[in-house]
């Protein structure tokens, strides 16, 4: 049994969150570059360069990437042979964010969803826990901003509808979305479980690289046609009409009932700050 004291939890939560709020993943630096590379409408092209002018400048200067700070989501994948020690887990990980957010000069977002009232420091974060095999503790530190957030969607299909429903929901929810999420977006992909639980594995897709793919080929397949069909959609960066509207798709999945077929797509902007630890 291996012993672990949560203020290492919450070192690690604090670090990665002022990390997280002034510099993008490098998957999605290469993608945006990328991008920019093979984009031959001259407006979107701006835009996108504009983006990765924006990322080098926050990345130098140690600025936050973007004016929406996010919302705090944490994944805690803990070992079954871990012993926590020292203060309750989910204190750990909001003082964490707390001195983050407070040190990074982070927008603080997080409110009251009726009184609207803000709680002032960006806390509560989102915390999903998981216990797994073995003695170590991985951290996945993702802040979310709620411009992609509020255009994600959970549809509860048939399950004649299969494949090809799956896809036209995806592509749906990217086209009603338009340019509001900030494209080019990256789009996470909840197939099967319940209502609940395709939403989380939407947001464990996104927490993924993007160009990576689901190793199973069926699903690869699923996200290849996906993200064919957004990029032709000509939306482009920042709703320029260009070439790249989504840096990609990603899809995890669950076993389901039979009676059902949940599906959940959450948006994720151009401005991926995902962060991922081993304690």
């Amino acid at each position: 049994m291996r012993k672990v004291d949560t203020k290492e939890i919450e070192e690690k939560i604090y670090n990665m969150a002022l990390e997280a709020g002034v510099s993008l993943t490098e998957s999605c630096k290469k993608a945006l570059c990328a991008a920019s590379e093979s984009e031959t409408k001259p407006a979107a092209k701006f835009a996108l360069d504009t983006l990765i002018e924006n990322y080098k400048v926050a990345e130098s200067r140690k600025m936050p990437v973007c004016q929406d700070t996010g919302m705090a989501v944490v994944i805690l994948e803990i070992g079954q042979d871990v012993k926590l020690e020292g203060k309750w887990l989910e204190t750990a990980v909001n003082d964490g964010v707390r001195r983050a957010y407070e040190d990074g000069y982070f927008r603080k977002s997080v409110c009251d969803p009726v009184t609207r009232v803000n709680t002032g420091d960006n806390t509560p974060a989102v915390i999903h826990t998981r216990i797994v095999e073995g003695d170590k503790i991985s951290i996945t530190y993702m802040p979310k901003g709620f411009g992609s957030e509020n255009m994600s969607k959970v549809f509860m299909l048939k399950p004649a509808q299969g494949v090809e429903g799956i896809i036209d929901a995806i592509v749906a929810t990217v086209k009603e979305a338009g340019s509001r999420p900030c494209p080019p977006v990256y789009v996470g992909v909840g197939i099967g479980g319940s209502f609940d639980t395709c939403t989380f594995l939407a947001k464990t897709a996104i927490a993924r690289d993007p160009g990576t793919h689901n190793p199973r080929p069926d699903i690869a397949d699923i996200e290849r046609r996906a993200t064919e069909r957004i990029n032709a959609l000509g939306i482009g960066c920042q709703g320029f009409h260009g070439d790249t509207t989504t840096l990609g798709v990603s899809c995890e999945w669950a076993p389901t009932h039979i009676a059902g077929l949940p599906v959940a797509i959450n948006i994720q902007c151009h401005c991926i700050r995902c962060r991922k630890e081993v304690l």
